[in-house]
């Protein structure tokens, strides 16, 4: 007796995106990536993600106001870097050359700062796929901060590559934003010093330095 034999299912094919449907499908609250034309959501995040880029987002925007040097911008503007790669990085600091640039819905190209907080849902791709997104596509610095285990990397533009700096280091000087750098154990977000007071520190040692520089 002959054994009825199913019928094979066609193979599904995903269609993959391109930027510009990812845009015009994207709408204001919602967060995700375009990563290789597939649409990556972003995952909730916890207070200490929160916290850490809170912290982060204001001493870093105060500091960019003081010097007038270009504009920050979180997670709600979106980086166009290829045909199928859109991200919207957790902060983006553009110069005030790249700001003049800025499309009105995204940016059309790689900011020169970026800073991604990692998250289970995303860690894998930060460290990696938009690692290399960015990293071709011309960021000049890239900061991975890891809110749950403190386990922070930073990366500056060397020739071709992100290559990484201040490894160990308790304090880590920006490579692209002239003047600006944190401490390490600012980057823990159950103990987030005063704002006002890492500010007034930062300023403080660029004023002793930029003496010393003239003398």
């Amino acid at each position: 007796m002959a054994t009825a034999v199913e019928p094979r299912r066609p193979a599904v094919r995903r269609l993959l995106q391109t930027s510009e449907q990812f845009l015009e499908w994207l709408q204001p609250g919602v967060f995700a990536d375009l990563i290789g034309g597939e649409i990556v959501m972003h995952s909730p995040v916890n207070l200490r993600h929160a916290r850490l880029l809170n912290f982060l987002d204001r001493l870093l925007g105060a500091y960019l106001e003081e010097e007038d040097l270009g504009e920050l911008h979180r997670e709600s503007v979106a980086l166009r870097l290829s045909v199928r790669e859109t991200f919207l990085p957790d902060l983006a600091f553009f110069t005030k050359a790249q700001a003049a640039r800025l499309a009105p819905t995204h940016a059309p190209f790689a900011p020169t700062f970026v800073v991604e907080a990692l998250s289970p849902g995303t860690a894998r791709n930060d460290t990696g796929r938009k690692f290399a997104a960015y990293e071709l596509h011309g960021a000049q610095e890239y900061w991975i901060l890891d809110p749950e285990h403190l386990d922070h990397h930073f990366y500056r533009r060397e020739g071709d590559m992100l290559a990484e700096f201040a490894v160990g280091g308790e304090r880590v000087d920006s490579a692209s934003i002239h003047g600006f750098w944190v401490k390490r154990s600012w980057l823990n977000p159950d103990k987030s010093p005063a704002v006002r007071s890492c500010l007034a520190e930062i300023l403080a040692t660029r004023k002793t330095e930029g003496r010393r520089r003239r003398n």
